[in-house]
């Protein structure tokens, strides 16, 4: 079992920055694939970015070059720098972690096994 704990939300004003964390506890982060989605209410949850177990990434054509996501496999931690936030990243973030997703599948929410609780980004215009 792993449990995720995101952290690091808040109310920003356009153009700033915010570096979420998503912190596992339980077992070891080794070898997990952890991904970032946002979701605004109403709306559908989207897939924001991803870091694979041999930290590969990939993002959404929307965050790239604006967004970076990272790990630290000592803290067990993954971070998601946001740079030159604007008001439509406003949303609840969450991280989510899955030990045996395969490529295919990165985007899919519904594939990761393990979620956090999410973290308010909200940005001011």
């Amino acid at each position: 079992q792993v449990q995720l704990v995101e952290s690091g939300g808040g109310t920003v004003q356009a153009g700033g920055s915010l570096r979420l964390s998503c912190a596992a506890s339980g077992r070891t982060f080794n070898g997990y694939t952890v991904a970032w989605f946002r979701q605004v209410p109403g709306k559908e949850r989207e897939f924001v970015a991803v870091i694979r177990w041999n930290s590969n990434t990939a993002y959404a054509d929307s965050v790239k070059g604006q967004f970076t996501i990272s790990r630290d496999t000592d803290k067990k931690t993954v971070y998601l720098q946001m740079n030159g936030l604007k008001p439509e990243d406003t949303a609840v973030y969450y991280c989510a972690a899955d030990r045996g997703i395969i490529s295919s599948s990165l985007y899919n929410g519904a594939q990761y096994d393990y979620w956090g609780q999410g973290t308010q980004v909200t940005v001011s215009s």
